[in-house]
C-alpha cells in the first residue's frame, strides 16, 4: 500500500492499526481453527471500503481539509487481498469506482463449511463489475488460484486480465516495496486511471511486458485487447 501511495494515490486501508507505531500488542494466533459450530468474526466488512470512499471524496470538497481539491473523483479504484479481495469485489459495483485489482482471491467455487460473514458471494457477483479488473494470483500453490482462475473464465462483459506469479498465496507483498506484484498493481492503476500508455504495454499487445517476463503468466480476455486499441 505504501508503494501505491508513493505514486501519488491516496490509499485507505480499512480496519484498525495492528502494526507499527501506536499499535496494540500483537495477539497470538490460535493454534487451531475454531470449532465448526463457532461462528467466524471478520475484523472488517465490505461497507468499510464504501465509507472510506465517502470520507475521501467529502474531504476533497471540504475547505480546510488537507485533501481539499487534491483528489480526482474520476480516479477511484478498489483492491483487496485474499478475503479482502471479496470485499473489494462486493463494492466494485459502486459507480464511482473506475478500476479493480483483486489479489490472491476469487469467489468460492464451493462455499467452505466455515466462512466469514460477507464472503458468501456467488459467481453471479462478477456480473456487477462495470470496470476493467485485474487478478494477481500466486500460481497453482495459491489457495485462491482455482477460485481466481474460475472468476476470470466467467468474466466476459468487462475487460479482464489475470497475472500469475508462482509464489503462493502471500504474493510478494512482504518484499521491499511490495515486490513484483505491487509493481504490476501500480501499472494497472496507472493505465486504467491515468491513461498511461507505457503502463498499458505491460498488459496488452503480442509483445507485452508481462508476456515477455518468464516469471509471469498473463491471460487476457478479448475486451482488454480492444480497450487498448
Amino acid at each position: 500500500l505504501l508503494e501505491i501511495a508513493s505514486h501519488g494515490y491516496l490509499v485507505i486501508a480499512n480496519g484498525r492499526i495492528l502494526s507499527g507505531p501506536g499499535a496494540p500488542p500483537a495477539q497470538p494466533r490460535p493454534a487451531a481453527p475454531p470449532p465448526e459450530n463457532q461462528p467466524l468474526v471478520a475484523r472488517t466488512v465490505a461497507a468499510d471500503l464504501t465509507q472510506a470512499l465517502d470520507w475521501a471524496l467529502a474531504e476533497n470538497r471540504r475547505s480546510g481539509s488537507a485533501y481539499f481539491g487534491r483528489i480526482d473523483p474520476a480516479q477511484v479504484a478498489v483492491s483487496g487481498w485474499s478475503c479482502g479481495g471479496l470485499q473489494a469485489l462486493t463494492v466494485a459495483k459502486d459507480p464511482r469506482v473506475r478500476a479493480a485489482v483483486l489479489q490472491n482471491t476469487g469467489v468460492f467455487i464451493e462455499l467452505p463449511k466455515q466462512i466469514f460473514p460477507g464472503m458468501e458471494l456467488r459467481k453471479d457477483a462478477l456480473l456487477s463489475l462495470h470496470t476493467p479488473v485485474l487478478y494477481i494470483l500466486g500460481g497453482p500453490t495459491d489457495i485462491a488460484y482455482a477460485n481466481g482462475m474460475d472468476d476470470f473464465a466467467h468474466i466476459k462483459h468487462v475487460p479482464a486480465a489475470v497475472a500469475n506469479l508462482p509464489v503462493g498465496h502471500g504474493g510478494t507483498y512482504q518484499e521491499p516495496n511490495g515486490g513484483a506484484a505491487a509493481s504490476v498493481a501500480v501499472s494497472w492503476l496507472d493505465w486504467q486511471l491515468r491513461g498511461d500508455a507505457n503502463a498499458a504495454r505491460r498488459f496488452v499487445g503480442a509483445d507485452c511486458g508481462l508476456c515477455r517476463d518468464a516469471k509471469w503468466t498473463l491471460q487476457r480476455n478479448d475486451k482488454l485487447e480492444a480497450l487498448a486499441r
